[in-house]
């Protein structure tokens, strides 16, 4: 009969309609659920023995582009990791101040000038006196805070790191149980397939915030995700990354030194490999973004403490001369380490409390030395001093004290010295800075040389810092720097606690800079005291050596003695570190209890009388200290701002100029990404979203199926029943 196939026709009509209508329903109903994607299914015709049998449901699909999808993980990454960075250098320019506000640290150098100036102009006013030591303890103090405040947010933004991680790793572990889940509902052909495909996607949203990923299907269901370099973080089990987070930094703290711990999967560190997302951005705020700004603060307090020191120790205090000086560099073996003056002379002036002289000699031309080592020119000053026919001073002493500090003390509090450079060892020559070679390794390979011999050893130092020359930098250089070497070259390190040239490399002519890293990183004499690393900085790397006790360290270069010929330090640029100068610059402490210490001029000489003068109104070095801020001055490269020669302050308003155009142009960046990230979102939800109009209207087509399909039963079950009766 035909009629039981009407039925069943009508029967499977109206199941398939209901199972319609559920599925609308379940749209209409999900409508503002995020991450939930329409669902829709086509009706099949079944045939039964080439015989047709009523329709059914078929499987249930998500409305998803896939391309989409992948365009908008890519897209998500990006703002997350711009997200990331425009928060800090937010903080950053609150830090810096702006350009044009009155609390920048480029208005605190202009405040310091001006101190400077103030003070040139009347040297005898205790009150200039008191308002420049005001403004040097301020720029100081300034510099000093937003080093600490930048080395808290380095430290915020590793924990960030640490709870990206986490949210990462729980990401992971999400997309893994529904990886599982869905598979097995697939075999099991259960319902909710799609539903957890959904919840799926939106974790996959969330991850690629965190960090950029890929991802590929397999035939089962599962998906594999990987990492843009093809990391693996999810296949038949997750990958979890690790991270441990630093207690706190400092600015010699770097990844690239060890300092700071990498980002981890399965212990091959990713950290350089990550492309994108939060993580990323957050790697670089904490190894570049904010060491940069570091560097340039380093480099400004470095420079600010040398030229001002330079200048400083040019003169002489009067009234309140001192009749003790103690150096601030550290002289590891007076012994063994060498000096050699050269373009003038030193003079040694002996003044009574009237700022008369009493007695005075030339280092070179009357006290005879010129070139030796460290011990045998404090003898030499020694023998000077209490020689009845010299200083005639029998308590005074020239030596390097306990902590490795030349001193220099008259013995008798009623009389002062002062120390002048002058280009000639005639008394009342002219005044000019002598030139002192220095050779840390006991041979006449000289291989540094600075100005001024007060300057040198720091005997009247105005700004001091806890960087002991702990840590030497080379210039900014490529990686894979060709050194230029024709011949081997042996590189020799000297510290306090170990003595001079305790330790060596040999640095063959093809060795890179990497090869130079891991010479002093492997070797056993070395590496207890010794620690190198290539740090980046701006467009290329810096080799940085550092002596971890903290105390002075001299490298030097083995040469056959006196040969002239640039070497490895000279083409490095190898050269004391300005890193940490920000954090620990200040006013020297006897300067800041006293500053009638405060230099103002030199000793004048007396034609007449052919002797040497103070006199309290003598004001060439404090117009020189003014001088230090018009004056143009060399800055090294410093993370964004290239090598440049420019004055104090403009150096500072250039990298506070830096930073205010950075965060600008991060929040532009952001501003644009985000626009674009919502812009995909937005055709993503015009494709797979829920249309409530759409779904009314399928409603409706739905019902009337479902109400012919029933009319359709009803009426062949009453033909059948009519039959039924009949017979």
């Amino acid at each position: 009969m035909a009629l039981i196939p009407s039925l069943n026709t009508s029967l499977s009509g109206m199941k398939t309609a209901q199972g319609q209508l559920d599925i609308v329903s379940r749209n209409i109903a999900n409508t503002d659920t995020v991450g939930y994607s329409r669902k829709s299914a086509q009706q099949n015709a079944v045939v039964l023995s080439g015989t047709p049998n009523g329709v059914a449901l078929g499987e249930v699909r998500r409305n998803v582009n896939e391309g989409l999808l992948r365009s908008f993980l890519a897209s998500n990454s990006t703002t997350g990791n711009l997200s990331s960075k425009n928060e800090y250098l937010s903080k950053t320019q609150l830090l810096l101040g702006t350009p044009q506000s009155d609390n920048s640290i480029a208005a605190n150098v202009g405040a310091l000038q001006a101190a400077f100036e103030t003070f040139a102009s009347d040297v005898t006013s205790a009150s200039s006196r008191y308002n420049l030591l005001n403004n040097a303890q301020t720029i100081a103090q300034r510099l000093s805070s937003i080093s600490t405040e930048i080395q808290k947010l380095r430290g915020d933004a590793d924990l960030g790191i640490s709870g990206a991680v986490n949210e990462v790793n729980a990401l992971l572990t999400s997309l893994d149980d529904l990886n599982d889940s869905i598979v097995k509902y697939k075999v099991l052909g259960y319902e909710g397939v799609p539903d957890l495909e959904d919840k799926r996607d939106q974790a996959l949203r969330e991850l690629s915030e965190k960090i950029d990923i890929t991802y590929f299907k397999r035939d089962n269901g599962a998906i594999v995700i990987q990492t843009q370099n093809g990391i693996t973080l999810l296949d038949n089990d997750p990958y979890y990354l690790s991270h441990s987070a630093v207690a706190q930094t400092s600015p010699t703290s770097t990844y690239a030194g060890g300092e700071i711990g990498g980002i981890f999967v399965d212990g091959t560190d990713i950290t350089n490999l990550l492309k994108d997302g939060e993580i990323k951005g957050l790697v670089e705020v904490r190894d570049v973004i904010l060491p940069s700004l570091q560097s340039q603060l380093d480099e400004l307090a470095g420079s600010l403490k040398n030229e001002i020191n330079a200048v400083h120790n040019q003169g002489t205090a009067f009234p309140a001369t001192p009749s003790s000086l103690t150096g601030t560099r550290t002289i590891i073996d007076a012994a063994k380490q060498r000096i050699k003056i050269e373009g003038g002379d030193v003079r040694f002036t002996i003044f009574d409390k009237s700022g008369n002289q009493v007695s005075t000699a030339s280092l070179i031309g009357d006290i005879g030395f010129s070139e030796g080592t460290i011990e045998e020119m404090t003898t030499a000053i020694q023998n000077w001093l209490t020689s009845p026919t010299g200083g005639n001073m029998p308590e005074a002493v020239a030596q390097i004290d306990k902590n490795g500090h030349l001193t220099i003390q008259t013995g008798d509090s009623e009389y002062s010295i002062s120390i002048m450079d002058q280009v000639s060892s005639t008394p009342g020559s002219d005044q000019g800075s002598v030139t002192i070679k220095f050779a840390g390794n006991n041979t006449l390979n000289y291989d540094r040389s600075f100005e001024g011999f007060s300057n040198f050893f720091g005997l009247n130092d105005f700004f001091v810092t806890q960087n002991t020359e702990s840590i030497y930098d080379s210039k900014v250089v490529s990686r894979n720097l060709n050194l230029g070497l024709k011949e081997q070259v042996v590189l020799g390190f000297s510290t306090p606690g170990n003595g001079v040239n305790f330790g060596s490399i040999t640095v063959n002519p093809f060795d890179s800079l990497t090869d130079i890293v891991n010479k002093i990183n492997d070797d056993p004499t070395l590496n207890s005291t010794i620690r190198a690393s290539l740090v980046p900085n701006g467009d290329g790397y810096m080799l940085r050596i550092v002596n971890t006790t903290g105390e002075q360290l001299e490298i030097s270069e083995n040469r056959m003695n006196g040969d002239p010929a640039p070497g490895l330090i000279e083409k490095l640029g190898l050269r004391p570190s300005n890193a940490t100068a920000a954090t620990s610059l200040q006013v020297r402490d006897n300067l800041a209890n006293q500053p009638d210490l405060i230099v103002s001029g030199t000793p004048e000489f007396n034609k007449n009388s052919g002797k040497y003068q103070l006199n309290p109104a003598q004001n060439d070095i404090a117009n020189k200290l003014a001088e230090v801020f018009s004056t143009t001055h060399d800055f090294a490269q410093s993370g964004t701002i290239a090598k440049t020669t420019t004055t104090l302050g403009n150096y500072a308003a250039t990298f506070v100029g830096s930073i205010a155009t950075q965060t600008s142009n991060a929040e532009s960046n952001l501003k644009y990404q985000q626009e674009l990230t919502n812009s995909i979102s937005t055709k993503e939800a015009q494709i797979s979203g829920v249309d409530i109009d759409e779904e009314l209207g399928q409603m409706i087509i739905f019902q009337q199926s479902y109400a012919a399909s029933a009319k359709a039963f009803t009426a062949a079950k009453e033909i059948l029943d009519m039959l039924l009766n009949i017979v």
